[in-house]
């Protein structure tokens, strides 16, 4: 497989409640990253070019102390929107609703071909799931 020629990193606070999130609700295919020895554990989830890399707060800290304050300070996902195209949405959409998850726009079907839902991630990031309509 080549190198992903976009790689974004995110610090979470656990991976498994990550993991249960973009692979179990969404079903995604993230998987546990083989590490280095004394590298931090991490999740992967790689697409067409592109990797997102999940990385638990308290490794990232102990790597990069400068960093602590900033990320104790700010809330996650400020500013960013993560855009994921996944399979059967409803179903989605009631696990989030059923497992108590932040909903910002409910599941719509927008004129432009598309059925959209927002909401946040266990960590605070906006995600923005989009199923093409049949």
């Amino acid at each position: 497989m080549a190198e992903p020629r976009v790689s974004i990193q995110l610090t979470v606070a656990e991976l498994l409640t990550t993991e249960a999130f973009y692979g179990g609700i969404l079903e995604l295919p993230v998987r546990r990253a083989l590490t280095a020895p004394g590298a931090p554990e991490h999740l992967v989830m790689e697409q067409d070019g592109w990797e997102l890399i999940f990385v638990e707060e308290a490794a990232v800290i102990r790597t990069h102390p400068v960093l602590e304050e900033r990320l104790t300070t700010f809330p996650k996902g400020v500013g960013m929107t993560i855009h994921l195209r996944v399979e059967e949405i409803e179903d989605i959409y009631d696990t989030l609703v059923d497992e108590g998850l932040e909903i910002l726009y409910p599941l719509e079907e927008k004129p432009y071909g598309m059925k959209e839902l927002w909401c946040f991630d266990p960590d605070g990031y906006l995600v923005v799931l989009e199923e093409t309509s049949r």
